[in-house]
């Protein structure tokens, strides 16, 4: 971190074309407000020092819970424009006389750490701004709609936030600005070209968007949907009988005991019960149907199996096993000293890391086929995510 960078995030607006009963910068993407995720974007980069929200007067408690464990600096109080509460912010700064400072729009909350890193680089030039190349063919046109020309679109860029700029030299183009009467500026990178700044543009990035209507929230939502995908959850369970032996498989480990087990296969309950509860987040049958008891080519094979082809065919409709979890019942063997192992085990065939496999044992004080040590028992949680619309 350095001392030498700070961000305004401007949030003083009541953002009233997005509808709804709140200022925009306070309704919630994914359950959380939209003004925390911008300001987390500056709070937890490196780069930045300070961080200095500017918000309407009104909105004391709203703030307070959307900013609530941030570690940012108090609010300051906007202005009746965009401008005098960026000015407002840059005020409440100049104690800390940052070198760079970055400004940001609240309603930008998609802003990635790469493009606050390129702003803060490029703001040592003085003034910097992230720009987007046009896509579209722009016309200008007149009070009646009539085209006057056709503007040459490889020479536009499309502007955003965070703007970088030299600190000193934007308070006092503010300032100057304030002292003119001229409070009509609706960026900073305008009021600096007035000001005789030079302002240079670097990339901005396509996602890097402003929430301003209902249609943009609309957006913002199918988006961050399509993001985490469609997530589903799916439950096994599994018993197995002891029988003559000297070990038992548990979680694809071979752990020695005086009972065996009898039943499908290697009578892996964790790893059954893991596979039905993949194959329940499917909707896909479950293990009996895809490997039936009756056919001899099962006997004595090993788990190991069932659970790879269950993890298949989430991958064949284009998804992945998000986590596993997985309870066993029993009075004995003991689990715990096996419990590592067999988080690594499932992990391993499940192709994910072990911190996504949870592993619990328990009895059940003695009641039932479980207390009575005729038997073992084992529950199992599966969670994955698939593209939507996948089938």
């Amino acid at each position: 971190m350095t001392d030498t960078v700070a961000a305004v995030v401007v949030a003083g607006g009541r953002g009233l074309r997005a509808g709804g009963d709140l200022p925009k910068q306070y309704r919630t993407l994914g359950n959380v407000p939209v003004l925390r995720q911008s300001l987390a974007i500056f709070a937890t980069h490196p780069e930045v020092r300070w961080v200095q929200p500017v918000i309407h007067r009104d909105d004391g408690a709203l703030y307070g819970e959307a900013a609530a464990g941030l570690t940012i600096l108090p609010p300051a109080y906007g202005g009746a424009t965009r401008q005098a509460s960026v000015r407002a912010g840059l005020e409440a700064l100049a104690d800390h006389a940052p070198a760079i400072v970055l400004v940001h729009d609240a309603a930008r909350p998609f802003t990635s750490p790469a493009l606050v890193s390129r702003a803060i680089e490029a703001g040592s030039r003085g003034a910097a701004i992230p720009g987007v190349a046009m896509t579209d063919t722009i016309k200008e046109v007149d009070t009646d709609g009539a085209v006057v020309r056709t503007l040459d679109r490889a020479r536009l860029r499309g502007v955003q936030t965070p703007q970088a700029f030299a600190f000193d030299a934007l308070l006092a183009a503010h300032r100057k600005a304030a002292g003119a009467g001229r409070d009509d500026f609706t960026d900073d990178a305008a009021l600096a070209e007035w000001a005789g700044m030079t302002v240079h543009v670097f990339a901005g990035e396509a996602g890097n968007t402003k929430l301003t209507t209902a249609e943009d929230f609309d957006r913002a939502v199918a988006r961050e949907m399509a993001a985490a995908g469609d997530i589903r959850t799916g439950n096994g369970y599994d018993v197995h009988a002891f029988a003559d032996g000297d070990h038992v498989w548990l979680g694809g480990v071979k752990i020695p005991h005086d009972r065996g087990v009898t039943g499908h296969s290697d009578a892996d309950v964790g790893l059954h019960a893991l596979v039905d509860a993949i194959l329940g987040a499917l909707a896909d049958g479950d293990i009996g149907f895809h490997f039936p008891p009756s056919d001899p080519q099962w006997k004595g094979a090993s788990s190991d199996r069932f659970l790879k082809f269950a993890v298949e065919r989430v991958a064949k409709r284009g998804g992945r096993v998000v986590n596993l979890d997985l309870t066993i019942v029993c009075e004995a063997p003991k689990v715990g000293p096996h419990r590592d192992a067999m988080r690594a085990r499932i992990a391993e065939i499940a192709g994910i890391s072990a911190d996504r496999v949870g592993v619990k044992a328990t009895t059940s004080e003695r009641l039932g086929f479980t207390g009575r040590r005729e038997g073992i028992a084992a529950m199992a949680t599966a969670t994955i995510r698939l593209p939507w619309g996948a089938p």
